[in-house]
């Protein structure tokens, strides 16, 4: 029951009440759940109230359930936890405790409930849904409400959430708090890497995840981690021997460090625990290795949502409303969960039943059959990371005979070198030899290009910037020298890793094969820009620590305005013509406007978000935060609209500009970039290697491809990984200003008819998101 979200301006909530809840385990992320939920009901017309401290504020009434206003969320995006209050709850498991809780709703008119919480939350949820009508008939003849009440609130609408760090629940590619808490392990996991160097130590780390493994999992493949125990996949008999074997022959590489990670619910294949001090004692025993352990525990709850989370929590927020106000007496209670860049509403119970076989599964030692049902992404990081960490002996590698070059061209993006690690392990386990280009085509046109090995991208995942070098030159007027390069170094093979420029490079390539028999190779290119403006992917690899970088600038920004009071603030981001970082950075710091250049405007808007500014002054509200796209507009600059605002708010705020500039390329890359260049960098090796066997023509001993689908973008297209011909992506290239002509973010309301008479009806989900959610 797939549902795709519909725009909102032909809704309305006129007469209904909305309450929201967070229930069970907090996570970072639930606030800006509960924001979207409380400022998208009243956009709507309806009546929103919040529960206070989960099922037990539902039970006991009174003060913990309040009609809200739109201030009342202000300032709550950037806090982790849960504002609203979450508690266990005996009582609402029984009947009595859900008769007054079902009393305390219909005295305020709610029959409309939006559940933030894990799945035995939800379960509750759905529980008491199915016995609404018998509660009010109960307390009809109790004489609590009147005959009339229980016809006029005959039926309850629940929609549910997920909130939960452990990632758990079958039917979301990620949970609420997820992401976040991957932030904060790889940041534990960075400290420590410095200090276990030093002291050549070895390190356990104990992560979240009782009954799953996806934080040590995901941790473990984006740290580059030794050895990782998960619940789902226990190591086979006698992993002691082999763990300690891969431990040694890792020192004996010179690597000064070693990091294993455990989850909390790590268990052995006879259902046994193994725990964090087991495998520390297994290690000093056998190795006598310096080692500590580090138990991670709540930090991997607190500290303030990561930009995924946020938005994530935004989108879903919204569509839970629309969900509430679109549901009928038969509609079954849903969860809104994320499948791809999508927001859909999926049966609450199916997902429910989904995520308590995998439990099952795992009690009964039906371990892979765990992993399956945990769904693909999870199957897929195990797959990449048992790829990654081990290293076959040299005896037992294939031999290809192929020689593979690996180049990172552009500007430097979080993620590349993960990206680097990858695609070298992988090519190596597929028996290429692997060439590292370093500076791009220039360095490659200077003969700037050298074999890399396993161990020389050993600690790599972790860095930022580009360890190879990168230049933003193209290829075109070096064709000669590159092509006497692969010849000189018999290059059957090139994987690109980059932004715009990468794609613009193959394209010259690709046309040079006429000219050039050296060019008549499989190349493919890995996405990996900050300004996420590479057409044939709705993500590319640093687009995501950018947007971290911009939403925590922005939470120190408005913190600093908090003393000042009357303060509006322009910042002004990167991305070339694409507004994807102004877009979404002012969807997560929950900016007031986004000017981007996508959406043209006028000085009239200029003018209307000004006047909307002032009326905010009059409110306990007293800041705002403007993002502005670096090439939105050639006479609008970031001077002209911080003058603008400077001379009209004369006497009610004053302003301030800030270019976040160079800072949104640096730093270390996140988990999300970490993971994502890990994995499609890993498949687009694959592809390397099942195109150099079909192009090898053994006639002249030699690779010859020049088809359009030998050249290739590797990108991710809603839930996929999908090869594209660059060819066939020229079409899709608006290449004066290097955008693709259509982006999923900006998905606008045109598609819905009903909307066309409405002047907002050019804005985008996320546009209209940042419009109607800051007033």
């Amino acid at each position: 029951m797939d549902h795709q979200p519909k725009f909102f301006e032909n809704l309305s909530g006129a007469g209904k009440a909305i309450a929201v809840l967070t229930s069970g385990g907090d996570a970072q992320g639930m606030n800006a759940a509960v924001r979207a939920v409380v400022r998208m009901g009243i956009y709507v017309n309806a009546k929103v109230y919040f529960i206070y401290e989960g099922y037990q504020g539902m039970v006991d009434g009174g003060d913990n359930i309040v009609e809200v206003s739109w201030e009342s969320v202000s300032s709550i995006l950037q806090v982790g936890g849960t504002v609203i209050g979450s508690a266990r709850c005996k009582s609402f498991r029984t009947r009595e405790g859900r008769l007054q809780a079902a009393c305390n709703l219909v005295q305020r008119g709610i029959t409309n409930l939006c559940v933030i919480g894990g799945d035995g939350s939800l379960t509750g949820a759905n529980l008491f849904r199915e016995e609404w009508s018998g509660l009010l008939e109960e307390l009809a003849q109790k004489g609590k409400i009147d005959a009339e009440a229980v016809k006029k609130y005959a039926y309850l609408n629940i929609v549910g959430m997920v909130g939960s760090i452990d990632n758990d629940f079958c039917g979301t590619d990620m949970t609420i708090g997820t992401d976040s808490a991957l932030h904060r392990i790889i940041e534990v996991v960075d400290a420590i890497m410095t200090t276990a160097q030093s002291h050549q130590r070895t390190f356990v780390l104990e992560v979240m995840g009782r009954h799953c493994g996806y934080l040590a999992l995901v941790s473990a493949l984006a740290c580059g981690a030794d050895w990782v125990f998960i619940p789902e996949y226990p190591p086979e008999e006698g992993w002691e021997d082999s763990m300690c074997v891969k431990l040694s022959e890792n020192r004996a590489r010179k690597k000064r460090l070693n990091i294993i990670i455990v989850a909390e619910g790590a268990i052995d294949c006879h259902n046994k625990p193994i725990t964090s001090e087991k495998v520390k004692d297994l290690v000093v025993q056998r190795l006598g290795f310096d080692t500590r352990v580090t138990i991670l525990g709540h930090v991997q709850r607190g500290g303030t949502p990561s930009a995924f989370d946020r938005i994530l929590a935004s989108r879903m927020g919204v569509e839970a409303v629309l969900a509430l106000l679109e549901a009928t007496p038969d509609t079954p209670a849903c969860v809104v969960s994320l499948s791809g860049n999508q927001a859909v509403r999926l049966p609450l119970m199916e997902c429910v039943q989904m995520t308590q076989e995998v439990q099952k599964a795992m009690d009964e030692g039906r371990f892979l059959e765990a992993v399956r049902l945990r769904g693909r992404s999870f199957e897929n990081n195990l797959n990449t990371y048992k790829l990654l960490s081990h290293k076959k002996p040299d005896a037992e590698l294939p031999k290809s005979n192929f020689n593979v070059a690996v180049l990172n061209v552009g500007a430097p993006a979080a993620g590349m070198n993960a990206a680097v690690r990858a695609a070298v392990r992988v090519g190596m386990t597929e028996g290429h030899k692997i060439f590292a280009v370093i500076d791009g085509f220039e360095g490659f046109a200077r003969g700037k290009i050298k074999e890399i090995s396993w161990g020389d991208v050993g600690g790599w995942t972790g860095q930022g910037g580009s360890i190879l070098g990168t230049k933003r030159t193209l290829p075109a007027k070096y064709l000669e020298k590159i092509a006497d390069q692969m010849r000189t170094n018999n290059i059957n093979a090139l994987m690109v890793i980059g932004g715009f420029e990468a794609y613009l490079g193959l394209l010259e390539l690709s046309a040079a094969r006429e000219k050039y028999d050296e060019f008549c190779v499989p190349m493919v290119m890995v996405p990996a820009t900050v300004s996420n403006n590479v057409p044939g992917s709705d993500f590319s690899i640093g687009a995501d620590t950018a947007l971290n970088t911009i939403t925590d600038t922005c939470d120190r920004i408005k913190q600093s305005a908090s003393g000042t009071k009357r303060r509006v603030f322009i910042i002004e981001t990167m991305g070339g013509y694409c507004g994807y970082l102004a877009n979404m950075g002012a969807l997560a710091a929950g900016a007031d406007a986004a000017y981007i250049f996508e959406e043209q405007f006028d000085i009239r808007e200029l003018q209307a978000n000004v006047e909307h500014l002032t009326e905010k002054m009059k409110t306990s509200i007293q800041r705002g935060l403007v993002l502005r796209n670096e090439n939105c507009n050639e006479n609008y600059t970031t001077d002209f609209i911080y003058q603008l605002y400077s001379e009209e708010g004369k006497g009610v705020f004053d302003c301030r500009k800030n270019v976040l500039g160079h800072m949104q390329q640096g730093g270390a890359p996140s988990p999300f970039d970490r993971n994502f260049g890990t994995k499609i960098s890993a498949k687009a090796m694959q592809w390397i290697s099942k195109k150099l066997k079909e192009t090898y023509r053994k006639g002249a001993g030699k690779v010859f491809a020049n088809t359009d689908d030998s050249v290739c973008l590797l990108g991710m297209r809603r839930r996929n990984l999908v090869f594209q011909p660059v060819a066939e992506l020229k079409s899709e290239t608006d290449f004066v200003h290097r955008i693709p002509k259509e982006q999923w973010w900006l998905k606008s309301e045109k598609e819905n008819p009903k909307t066309h008479a409405n002047p907002q009806t050019n804005k985008t989900q996320c546009t209209v998101l940042v419009k109607y959610f800051t007033p």
